[in-house]
């Protein structure tokens, strides 16, 4: 993992240097993503002497990274600028469709339409004779145009019926009320059986945390310690999503997604580094779970609460 990450790291960076087509870019974004892959998955072996792929701060490491990549993906992500600058950068990066003779009609429409907002926006005389030339030239009757293909994403668009004519508003509230349902209470039971225990701290906690050590998730007194700050965040949590369940049952969504919403976050940025601690990379499955329900929320709140909130 560790030669061939590099190999397609080295890869990734040597492209955009070589080459200027946009398809350097796209292959680049592509081998980097994997090689970042392979690459971090033996950090357990970086950072121990004893090369342990299993090293219980390795899992979380990743997951963090993966985090901060994802935050530094969300604060970068902005509306394109449209000053006339910007829009002439597009423009000329554009006009390499022209050269290798793969601009289709739809692309010149869009060049178009940008020149036409240089023209309005731009007090520049030089920008704006530029801007006049530039769209007689893509006028021009000599101008080849190729035809336009079509992507599997535009091919899937316009040959399968929309998801959201396919999903209706009852039955994905009751999947959402099942699902919330479902994940309190898989949260509550360690919860409940670690309060059954305070009693009679002896036998019955020992029950509770003996398998632990036996499956390998608690090597130490101090990997106890963390297990039981985890089942107590999670039995909060269980509470939180039982508790969203309910508000859905009683029509109050608004209320309900952003408790379950919130409360998910914390999951995903917070509680799942415990759980990635002390269940390693099986924690994996539970995380793409919390995921894909805060993504059915948040397409429930845009397209059934935006009009009526």
């Amino acid at each position: 993992h560790v030669l061939w990450g590099g190999l397609l790291l080295f890869i990734a960076a040597l492209l955009p240097l070589l080459l200027a087509n946009r398809w350097a870019f796209n292959t680049g974004a592509i081998l980097s993503g994997i090689g970042v892959g392979l690459f971090i998955d033996e950090v357990g072996k970086f950072i121990t002497q004893s090369n342990d792929y299993f090293y219980p701060p390795a899992a979380p490491i990743i997951y963090a990274f993966f985090l901060l990549t994802v935050l530094l993906y969300l604060r970068v992500r902005r509306p394109p600028d449209r000053t006339p600058r910007a829009e002439l950068y597009r423009i000329l990066e554009g006009l390499t469709e022209v050269l290798d003779h793969d601009l289709d009609p739809f692309e010149r429409a869009t060049l178009e339409n940008r020149l036409d907002t240089i023209a309005t926006r731009s007090e520049d005389p030089n920008l704006q004779r530029l801007t006049i030339a530039l769209k007689d030239y893509l006028l021009a009757e000599h101008l080849h145009l190729a035809k336009p293909e079509l992507s599997w994403v535009h091919w899937l668009r316009t040959h399968t019926k929309p998801y959201h004519a396919i999903v209706n508003r009852g039955p994905l509230r009751w999947f959402l009320i099942v699902a919330l349902g479902s994940m309190g209470v898989l949260a509550l039971i360690e919860f409940v059986l670690l309060l059954a225990a305070i009693p009679a701290p002896g036998p019955a906690l020992e029950t509770l945390i003996q398998p632990l050590v036996t499956r390998g998730e608690l090597h130490s007194a101090q990997d106890a310690l963390w297990f039981l700050v985890r089942v107590l965040l999670e039995g909060s949590t269980g509470m939180l999503f039982i508790f969203s369940g309910g508000l859905f049952v009683i029509r109050k969504e608004l209320k309900a997604i952003q408790i379950s919403t919130l409360t998910l976050i914390v999951c995903l940025t917070v509680i799942n580094l415990l759980v990635f601690y002390l269940d390693q990379f099986q924690a994996i499955s539970t995380a793409l779970v919390q995921f894909f329900i805060l993504t059915l929320l948040l397409y429930y709140r845009r397209r059934f609460l935006n009009k009526t909130s």
